[in-house]
């Protein structure tokens, strides 16, 4: 079988070359150059070149749906994660930094797997001895997992031919390559061309596929943005490699929800799932100082409980520091500004120092009271107190707006023991909700007040 010849094109203005460069020569323009596969002259017939038979058409209306059932993880985490398990045929990407967890979750998955279904694991960046090691440190039963060191794509799809199974994990994509492909495993035509056959696979033969793919520095997947196009669902998992828990959020998903959070717990044994999360990231000592409070965030379909903390200083250089872990840096500054207009709390010569504790990343504007009221605490040097929760959109005109779900966040809240919720007029339950006091304000000023009494 002929090589297929591999070029290089510019993306920014299409031009191709034989041969990588650094500059584009057409352009001029920098690191744009990316290899693809050349096309096969077109044949003549018909316009485009096709001179295959024209597929047949169907009405929308008379296509019937089929529910596919789909296959449970065995972790509950994972599967609310994905939606609720994996969907046959579907293609699943998963990213991390090194240390996260990556391999040890799937090997987990794939074992427990294994005693119901056939799967198969396949990895190109260790050894089969090291994955043996592994499940042996980690006391998991691979009796009948089938595992296999390969980075062939055309050898992984015999594979799969031969063993048929349910499940398949490909560890990693960097290191997998097409024969017919010139370019060396890692580059952006081998990778791209790895996943658009592995994913033909899987649409062919309704096998679930399962990708491991490395971060770049700054957190986000590697390798060519197709894939993101290719790939059914996009997987995130993030941690701390000398902390204890680990986050696994979905970017993209086809068959689910992407705003669903699944957490687990690294120990000796592996990853284990935390069935209450808000238990672990309420972890607050008997005396709570300046600068904390406890925001009820929701994420996917479940109400969260994360404490917030702030710290607030006096600034040292001509320019003011705002720092935000686990919270959006840029809407901190915006908040800040709206304190000093509507709250009229001067934090332009401090510095801000702002922290979701835990490890997890609060993506939604229903942190915003919380966090004002956190940074004023600190700077105040006055306690919230330990039984209020809060939560609740700031406008620009300092106004407190509603988010999605109050209700239930307020449940939750009294669920873990809070006395007190601060929470926006239009959130309030209609019917006291037994255990706890409901506090509703409209404006900034009023939040302050509460604060200033308290």
């Amino acid at each position: 079988m002929a090589k297929v010849k591999s070029i290089y094109q510019c993306q920014e203005c299409g031009a191709t070359s034989s041969q990588w460069a650094g500059q584009c020569p057409g352009c001029q323009a920098w690191n744009t150059l990316v290899e693809s596969v050349q096309a096969p002259e077109p044949v003549k017939g018909r316009p485009g070149g096709y001179a295959g038979a024209i597929p047949e058409r169907s009405k929308l209306s008379a296509i019937k749906p089929e529910r596919l059932a789909r296959l449970g993880s065995g972790y509950s985490e994972f599967d609310r994660v994905l939606g609720g398990g994996f969907v046959p045929g579907s293609v699943i990407l998963l990213g991390g930094a090194p240390g996260a967890g990556k391999s040890t979750l799937l090997l987990q998955v794939t074992t427990l797997l294994s005693e119901q279904r056939p799967c198969l694991y396949v990895t190109g960046e260790e050894s089969l001895e090291q994955i043996a090691l592994r499940a042996h440190r980690l006391g998991l039963n691979g009796d009948q997992l089938e595992c296999v060191s390969e980075t062939r794509v055309e050898a992984i799809a015999a594979m799969v031919e031969q063993v048929k199974p349910a499940l398949l994990v490909v560890d990693s994509v960097q290191v997998m390559q097409v024969e017919s492909l010139s370019g060396a495993p890692g580059s952006v035509g081998q990778v791209r061309e790895s996943a658009a056959q592995l994913t033909r696979l899987a649409k062919a033969t309704g096998v679930i596929v399962l990708l491991v793919g490395h971060v770049t520095k700054e957190g986000a997947l590697a390798g060519p943005k197709v894939l993101e196009h290719i790939i059914d669902a996009s997987l995130l998992l993030e941690g701390d490699s000398g902390g204890r828990f680990r986050t696994l959020r979905a970017h993209k998903n086809r068959f689910g929800s992407v705003g669903e959070l699944g957490v687990f717990a690294m120990t000796e044994t592996g990853l284990r799932e935390v069935k209450n999360p808000s238990a672990i990231f309420l972890s607050r000592p008997e005396s709570v100082a300046p600068g904390s409070s406890v925001i009820c965030t929701w994420e996917g379909t479940r109400p969260l409980l994360v404490e917030v903390q702030a710290l607030v200083d006096s600034s040292l250089g001509g320019s003011p520091k705002r720092i935000a872990v686990g919270l959006d840096g840029q809407r901190l500054a915006m908040l800040l500004a709206i304190l000093h207009r509507h709250g009229h709390v001067q934090l332009g010569d401090q510095d801000v120092f702002v922290n979701a504790v835990g490890g997890v990343k609060v993506t939604e504007t229903g942190a915003d009271l919380g966090l004002l009221l956190a940074c004023v605490s600190s700077f105040r040097g006055k306690t919230i107190p330990k039984d209020w929760v809060i939560f609740g959109e700031v406008g620009l005109s300092g106004e407190v707006r509603p988010v999605a779900s109050g209700q239930e966040r307020i449940r939750e809240a009294a669920k873990h023991g809070f006395k007190k919720a601060i929470v926006p007029s239009a959130n309030a339950p209609k019917q006291a909700v037994s255990g706890i006091e409901v506090c509703r304000v409209e404006r900034i000023s009023q939040v302050l007040e509460l604060f200033d009494e308290s």
